[in-house]
């Protein structure tokens, strides 16, 4: 019932933020006062009305008071209204001053929208006025008195916006309706502005007390309850049959007109017609005779003496107690107190032990739902409502659904959010948490999306052989790293261009605030001994325009020390060492070849538990990986849009440092990108691990410092290939499933992606495609694998670590064919590997199609070899074009050369003939140079169809060498080379674009 029922409710109303900004459309921002000479001075100087409004908004945390603009006639009140909209008018009136009416009319003229409300002095112009109240209550929407009491404004604003805005906020965001029924301007103008104060200020104890941020307790003042105002029994009954579903309470006087002619009984009788209709609602009975708290009492209603001196506190008793504003205080069934609860998490613990007949006792008087209620738990809440005892086999049931209701809505309400670090944050949900105000950064915004995320998708329904997360995370916003830089005056080493060694003594010489240093204890406490990755998240970090990949340091943390001061300490120290990164000469130097200024750059940081499980003295995860969403160098039949991913076993370090991983294409995962003997010689042959022998660490030396790299052996002895490699078996030249057998291993993964032992193909194919679909751009992520279960799912683990939109090469290249000059290319190609721009290049070594014999290819290729050692000797690099395949074993279809006799091809072209045509050589031994090297892979058909070879051109160039048919050119200028690697397009211009001239660029 629990997940159907409140699933349903929670993807109808989406987040809270979403329904409150739809709540109080109508809010008060202009006010005309239409007051006498001498009051509109008084007011104005005093500056009484905008001070009193100021500061009701200020101290209840609410933004953007309402401006008020003085008048003194009905004149300047029409100019006023003709020149600017104002949301509310209150005009205030003196004894023996007539013309209301007319000045009423005269307004409504103006807008007929705009509500009007007429301010009394005092108590004396009210006896006046209630001889022509029915009269004036036609032109004016409600009639209020002053008597000096300043916060009679603040209720009038407040009473507007409610009267405004009741119909849609109980529709979209079924906010609670407080019924007021009171005919006496007098007795109505003294309670509101007690009830609304009493209100604004239970609400914003509330948002305070729930640990929400700014700006979630100034939203959440929106869904406040409204207060309506009934003059008569039959207004009040109308009132009830509009809102019944969302009463909060009825506040009534005794006596008001019934039927039209006053009836002293009138608030008696009404409690009794609701208390038939709904028995829990909350009533409040005033009299001014204390005798009749009796009759209230026979009501099961409160009882409130109007007469009171003490009327605002026992206002404030019966929201704390009734209302469910205050502590939940669990009673017997004498009424005697016997636990109290102060938020929902001490609900439920208080809920496990208290007895049955103190659950029964609150249950039956539907006191849960409303405690409940009165924390913005509207949906919730209602469905508690709907229950009753009897609907449960028995009590314990009961206890039993009303645990799982508040486990339910401490999930539902952080579900994919980044929430405050508190005391109460329970430490076992995949929260992200914050610890310091500011931005989160480039890392910590993608952490951020992709929980938020998860948190809307139910992945493991789809993929249910894998627990699907993101590591718990916690983010120390920007603010702190403006602080620490400004309190330690740390900005003046820029000029200074200090050296590392200085920096990073500097930086760990400064403190961080006492308010983080609370909140790294309070967060250490809650993820003891568990290792910790101190990561940069800088503002500028993961942009789509610069990648500063590597450029700051990441810090893994063992966090096993048995002294809590000390793990505390080595968190601090690492999240000063990356501070300290941002200022290093390498950072420096990127910023300034980017033409950024470093002062732009604020860090935030990133901690996270490290994914991954123990072997021994050495923790890491099974495999980690990154994979991207787009492919520039796609092999056989995959395609761009199939993507790539590297995987290697240990932390991902190795693979983003560029070592010897794993490729292949998610849609494909079964076809193997390199043959197997080229396998055998890029398998991965180390991988790193966190060393948790040692519960000392020296972070100062580096990010290697609390890292172990180790021989593949390692992880075979720790049992950690037995998915993730296979055997070369010498013998039948070829690969053997499993590790049985002797013999060099290779880290294939063939179990995980040959035989579905782990479902991660399918995984990265659908979270590339779900993450590209919400960026609307590329997407890289990294990710890693722990296949041991899960102590809680009995499933392996697959995390989610990090997204960022996917770089480009060499920037954004779009090579527009409509565009093209055929007489400005040397070559067009429709068939191409690689993104990018290639500047510079001079060089063309080539094969003369008109002397190409194909019988002898193993002599061009030795031939090839020596030109390629002197450009290596030169330190140059060259354009290569070649008939056929290039590195096929088989000479009859290419030169049959190795990577190394070409090493310093920067661009490899593969041209067909009429009598001599081959498929292209990707996915043989080149492949993993072509892809590690970003070189540039083009293919010529014939016939030529759309792509452009021009050999007349390259006749034309002057030779510096030749030998047979093979032949090195060198141009004038440099050749202009795009790779368009979305459109598998690519283009060899004869120059580079000429620069625009600067007076041109001028003008332009």
């Amino acid at each position: 019932m629990i997940s159907r029922e409140f699933n349903e409710i929670f993807h109808k109303y989406a987040t809270d933020k979403e329904i409150f900004h739809d709540l109080m459309p109508l809010r008060a921002r202009e006010i005309l006062l239409v007051a006498p000479a001498f009051d509109a001075f008084t007011l104005e100087q005093d500056g009484l009305l905008t001070e009193i409004l100021f500061e009701g908004y200020y101290q209840l945390n609410m933004s953007n008071p309402p401006r008020v603009t003085n008048v003194s006639t009905v004149d300047e009140a029409l100019e006023k209204c003709a020149s600017r909209h104002f949301d509310m008018i209150i005009v205030m009136s003196r004894l023996g001053q007539g013309g209301h009416v007319e000045l009423s009319r005269a307004l409504r003229r103006a807008d007929a929208k705009i509500p009007i409300y007429l301010l009394l002095n005092d108590n004396v112009e009210v006896g006046v006025m209630d001889r022509r109240r029915q009269d004036l209550l036609r032109h004016y929407d409600q009639i209020f008195v002053w008597n000096g009491n300043s916060e009679i404004f603040m209720a009038m604003v407040k009473f507007m916006e409610d009267s405004a805005n009741v119909l849609n906020d109980t529709r979209v965001g079924l906010t609670r309706v407080i019924l007021l029924v009171e005919d006496s301007i007098r007795y109505y103008s003294r309670y509101l502005p007690i009830l609304y104060s009493e209100i604004l200020k239970q609400t914003t104890r509330l948002a305070k007390d729930q640990n929400v941020d700014r700006m979630a307790r100034t939203l959440a003042m929106r869904v406040r309850p409204k207060v309506i105002l009934a003059t008569s029994y039959e207004e009040a009954m109308a009132f009830c049959d509009q809102f019944q579903d969302c009463l909060l309470c009825v506040i009534s006087d005794r006596k008001y007109p019934k039927g039209g002619v006053l009836d002293r009984e009138a608030g008696i009788k009404l409690i009794r017609a609701l208390k038939e209709r709904i028995p829990d609602l909350p009533t409040l009975l005033q009299s001014s005779d204390p005798l009749k708290e009796s009759w209230a009492t026979a009501l099961n209603s409160g009882f409130l003496n109007k007469n009171s001196y003490t009327l605002g506190a026992e206002l404030s008793s019966f929201f704390y107690e009734r209302l469910g504003f205050g502590d939940f205080i669990f009673r017997d069934k004498l009424g005697a107190e016997i636990a109290r609860a102060t938020n929902m998490e001490d609900l439920r613990e208080k809920l496990r032990s208290v007895p049955v007949e103190t659950l029964v006792y609150h249950a039956s008087r539907n006191h849960f739902s409303a405690w409940i209620m009165a924390r913005g738990e509207v949906q919730v809440a209602k469905v508690l409502a709907k229950f009753r005892i009897s609907d449960y086999r028995d009590p314990e049931e009961m206890r039993t659904f009303l645990i799982n209701v508040g486990d339910y809505v401490q999930r539902m309400k952080t579900l994919g959010k980044v929430v405050p670090l508190t005391d109460s944050t329970p430490k076992d949900e995949p929260n992200i948490l914050r610890l310091a105000a500011g931005s989160m950064g480039g890392k910590g915004r993608g952490v951020a999306f992709t929980h938020s995320l998860l948190s809307r998708l139910d992945l493991e329904s789809q993929i249910p052989g894998a627990t699907i997360r993101i590591p718990r995370s916690a983010i120390i916003g920007t603010g702190e790293f403006t602080d620490f830089i400004n309190r330690h005056d740390l900005r003046q080493m820029l000029q200074e261009e200090a050296d590392d060694d200085v920096i990073k003594r500097r930086f760990l010489a400064g403190s961080l605030t006492p308010e983080l240093m609370a909140k790294l204890r309070l967060f250490l406490a809650k993820h003891a001994t568990v290792p910790l990755a101190v990561r940069s998240s800088g503002l500028l970090e993961d942009s789509l325009s610069h990648p500063f990949a590597g450029l700051y340091n990441t810090f893994f943390l063992p966090n096993n020390h048995p002294d809590p001061a000390v793990r505390e300490a080595q968190l601090a120290e690492a999240i000063k060492l990356v501070y300290a990164s941002v200022y290093s000469k390498a950072s420096r130097s990127y910023f300034q070849a980017i033409d950024y200024k470093i002062e732009e750059e604020q860090m935030a940081i990133l901690i996270q538990e490290v994914s991954g499980s123990r072997h021994g003295d050495r923790f890491y995860p099974h495999l980690s990986g990154v994979a991207q969403s787009f492919n520039y160098y796609p092999v056989a039949y995959t395609q761009p849009q199939d993507g790539i991913a590297n995987i290697a076993v240990g932390l991902g370090k190795y693979v983003v440092e560029g070592g010897k991983a794993y490729r292949f294409a998610p849609p494909y995962p079964e076809m193997d990108m390199l043959p197997p003997k080229e396998q055998l010689r890029t398998t991965q042959k180390h991988f790193y691990a966190l060393d948790m022998s040692r519960t000392s660490v020296d972070l100062y030396g580096g990010e290697d410092g609390t890292l172990l790299h180790l021989d593949i052996q390692e992880a075979e002895k720790d049992g950690a290939l037995h998915h993730c490699a296979s055997v070369w078996d010498w013998n039948d030249d070829r690969i053997h499933d499993g590790l049985d057998a002797p013999g060099p291993r290779i880290v294939n993964f063939r179990n995980i992606l040959k035989y579905d032992q782990f479902p991660l193909a399918q995984i990265l194919q659908r979270l590339l495609e779900l993450v590209r679909e919400a960026m609307e751009t590329p997407v890289e992520i990294e990710f890693a694998v722990n296949l041991d279960p899960d102590p809680q799912t009995g499933k392996p683990t697959f995390t989610l670590l990090q997204i960022k939109h996917q770089l480009l090469e060499s920037g954004d290249v779009n090579l527009s064919t409509a565009d093209l000059d055929p007489a400005e290319l040397f070559l067009f190609s429709e068939r191409c590997v690689g993104n990018g721009i290639v500047e510079g290049l001079r060089d063309i070594v080539w094969v003369d199609p008109e002397g190409f014999d194909k019988f002898e290819t193993p002599a061009l290729a030795a031939e090839l070899e020596k030109l390629n050692d002197r450009f290596r000797a030169e330190a140059g690099k060259y354009v290569l074009l070649g008939p056929g395949r290039w590195g096929s074993n088989d000479r009859h279809l290419g030169i049959p050369i190795q990577w190394s006799m070409i090493s310093c091809a920067q661009v490899i072209v593969e041209y067909a003939m009429e009598n001599f045509q081959a498929d292209a050589s990707l996915g043989s031994h080149f492949f993993h140079n072509v892809t590690s090297l970003n070189i540039g892979y083009f293919t010529v058909p014939y016939p030529r169809g759309s792509s452009l070879l021009d050999w007349d051109w390259l006749r034309r160039q002057p030779e510096i060498w030749r030998s047979g048919c093979l032949v090195h050119s060198r141009v004038e200028a440099p050749v202009h080379i795009v790779m368009d690697g979305r459109r598998s397009a690519s283009a060899i211009f004869k120059q580079a674009p000429q620069p625009v001239p600067p007076e041109v660029e001028d003008e332009l």
